[in-house]
């Protein structure tokens, strides 16, 4: 068995056990001192438990593997080897893409990740690797799998948001290449987005049209009216309000769990950040200096004598409107649009979201999870983080 083979013959080392200081370098040392060629290398420690795997070209002396099980015995590691039959002038490109699949919730268990890796299974894709973003608990993993030429992702993503939603768990599946990791803008809502409430209800509570305003919107979310007019009809509602009322509004505005640490990480990268809104100027702009972003579109309410006329001012930012102006933000900073991101939660972010190089549909209805990238539902918007690869080791390095 140990007869010396030829010098093109490739040995599979598997090296396990408890992980320390210096274990990859006492047998990489080995491989180098006796000129063994090295093909490729994998390592990952999980709960303190090092697994090691080296592709060794083999030299014509096998002394090599005796070294190698000797240092391993002393370091107190268990060490396999089995031949690799192919040599590398017969490896070929590996067939298919590959694909990223994120699962957030609250604690991840074998059956979240059972569901996912049965999916995948079900579709031909081939997991080659997982790794866990969240420290404590197992709060979120990334999946990266190979989907074969004859696979579907869209059919793919619509297995997996199924099993998350029964499941009640967040799942992202995002094609990987350089612009999964180099996005550069970011595009949000604002009401029941950014910020945990709806501007006008607030406005239509002060005002005393509380119901009338929610019976316009409920009519135009039926499709009994276009957004346009369902805004003008509820705008003129307002007329008479005290300007005060939207102001104190503005400087009160309660934010969206985790919209703080998204910001501060994101800015902290150089990314661009946008508030593009259906929602009212005072409050977008209020928003804007108080998170430091870059940009702050919304509609302009008319104002006279300190009072609300019940008019809006200038062009609605309404579904066509907020994908224009992604698009316009994406030119004056010179980005592609696979760079951008934009998170919404309504009909009106529809648009918005598909411009986009990767749509997130954030707590919202049917409709616009079936038609962004991905959604989240149960966890905060730094959950974002997670979509970006970034952990939650790396979160905590950002003051």
């Amino acid at each position: 068995m140990l007869s010396d083979p030829a010098a093109k013959d490739r040995i599979l080392v598997t090296v396990t056990g408890r992980d320390r200081p210096g274990v990859t370098a006492t047998l990489t040392g080995i491989l180098a001192a006796q000129g063994a060629a090295l093909h490729d290398i994998e390592q990952v420690v999980v709960h303190e438990q090092l697994t090691l795997c080296l592709l060794v070209g083999l030299p014509r002396s096998r002394d090599v593997l005796k070294e190698l099980l000797f240092a391993a015995k002393e370091l107190g590691m268990e060490l396999e080897f089995n031949p690799v039959t192919d040599g590398p002038e017969k490896e070929q490109p590996p067939q298919g893409q590959m694909y990223v699949i994120t699962a957030i919730g609250p604690a991840l268990g074998a059956n979240n990740i059972h569901a996912i890796a049965s999916t995948l299974a079900a579709e031909g894709a081939n997991i080659e690797k997982i790794s866990r973003l969240s420290e404590g608990s197992l709060a979120s993993v990334e999946i990266h799998a190979r989907l074969p030429d004859s696979g579907d992702p869209e059919r793919l993503k619509r297995s997996l948001l199924a099993q998350a939603m029964r499941a009640s768990f967040d799942v992202s599946l995002q094609r990987e290449g350089l612009y999964r990791r180099s996005k550069r803008l970011v595009v949000m809502d604002m009401d029941s987005t950014l910020i945990r409430i709806e501007v006008i209800d607030e406005l239509a509570r002060a005002a005393g049209v509380g119901p009338q305003v929610a019976q316009i919107t409920e009519r135009a979310m039926q499709g009994e009216m276009d957004y346009d007019e369902s805004l003008r009809q509820r705008v003129s509602l307002l007329k008479g309000l005290d300007v005060k009322v939207l102001d104190q509004i503005a400087a009160d505005l309660p934010l969206t769990e985790g919209a703080e640490t998204l910001v501060r990480v994101l800015k902290r990268l150089g990314y661009r950040i946008a508030v593009i809104s259906g929602g009212f100027s005072r409050a977008a702009d209020a928003l804007k200096r108080r998170l430091s972003l870059d940009y702050a579109f919304s509609n302009n309410l008319e104002i006279e004598q300190g009072k609300l006329t019940g008019k809006v001012v200038g062009p609605i930012v309404n579904a066509n409107r907020k994908a224009e102006l992604l698009e316009l933000i994406a030119q004056l900073e010179g980005v592609v649009l696979d760079q951008v991101i934009a998170v919404g939660d309504g009909a009106n972010d529809i648009l918005m979201l598909e411009r986009a190089g990767l749509g997130i549909a954030f707590r919202a209805k049917s409709k616009l999870r079936e038609a962004a990238d991905t959604s989240l539902s149960g966890a905060g918007l730094d959950a974002i983080l997670y979509l970006l690869g970034i952990s939650a080791r790396e979160i905590r390095e950002v003051d």
